[in-house]
């Protein structure tokens, strides 16, 4: 079964919105744990908007499962706090300065050589990394030569093709995915995965080792209360 790490960006959205603590993003973290999640996902930004750097260090002191940080590595203010932190994975996302959410993969082609120096920066203290790639067998391909452990499937394509057609909606994720179980790489993936769609996509990549969700969760937290969702979300991945 993979894992469900729960991101809980937009909770600190909310809190934000209205300055305080509330609501409690630690609080939230750890129910979120007590209810069944096996992991915590943050994605920190430059501006600070939703996750604050030090909402960081005050997760990594409370979280017992597995923690992971995502973001541009290509921000040193990013590096630095992954390596004050040592979550048990940092995943590498190519965002640019500004951008409001995730909306493409890496090309491991031609960032070869930045992501196997990056990759190894991490690697060397310890910390699991993965990295955000589009479904494409050459890019997989080429990110099993940067050291990295995991890569991310990227599944905004795939959840806006699912109710047109989910079997050619999830065909170019089956090959990315067979061609990383061939190149020894765990596989995470994210973005969109929803509770209409999620339980189609674990069933077609049997490989996967954990789902990152954070909007479609929350959101469905609405209406169905928080410790439900988490439990319907597992569900959808047993």
């Amino acid at each position: 079964m993979a894992r469900l790490s729960v991101n809980v960006n937009k909770i600190a959205t909310l809190r934000n919105s209205r300055g305080g603590n509330n609501p409690d993003l630690i609080q939230v973290a750890k129910d979120c744990e007590r209810f069944g999640a096996r992991g915590i996902t943050v994605h920190p930004r430059p501006d600070e908007r939703h996750i604050r750097y030090q909402d960081v260090y005050d997760l990594k002191k409370i979280v017992t499962t597995e923690f992971n940080i995502e973001g541009n590595c290509q921000e040193q203010k990013f590096v630095d706090l992954v390596l004050a932190v040592k979550p048990e994975q940092v995943t590498l996302v190519p965002d640019a300065l500004g951008q409001i959410t995730s909306n493409h993969g890496w090309d491991t082609i031609t960032h070869q050589q930045y992501l196997k120096d990056t990759i190894k920066i991490f690697a060397d203290a310890g910390i699991r990394v993965s990295i955000f790639v589009d479904p494409v067998v050459e890019i997989v391909e080429a990110a099993a030569t940067t050291g990295t452990h995991r890569i991310e499937l990227y599944t905004e394509a795939y959840a806006h093709g699912y109710a047109a057609n989910r079997e050619e909606a999830i065909a170019p994720y089956v090959k990315a995915a067979e061609a990383a179980k061939r190149a020894g790489l765990g596989i995470n993936a994210g973005h969109d995965l929803d509770l209409q769609n999620l339980k189609y996509f674990a069933e077609n990549i049997p490989a996967l080792d954990e789902v990152s969700i954070g909007h479609a969760l929350i959101s469905d937290a609405l209406y169905y209360g928080l410790e439900n969702t988490v439990q319907m979300y597992l569900r959808q991945l047993a």
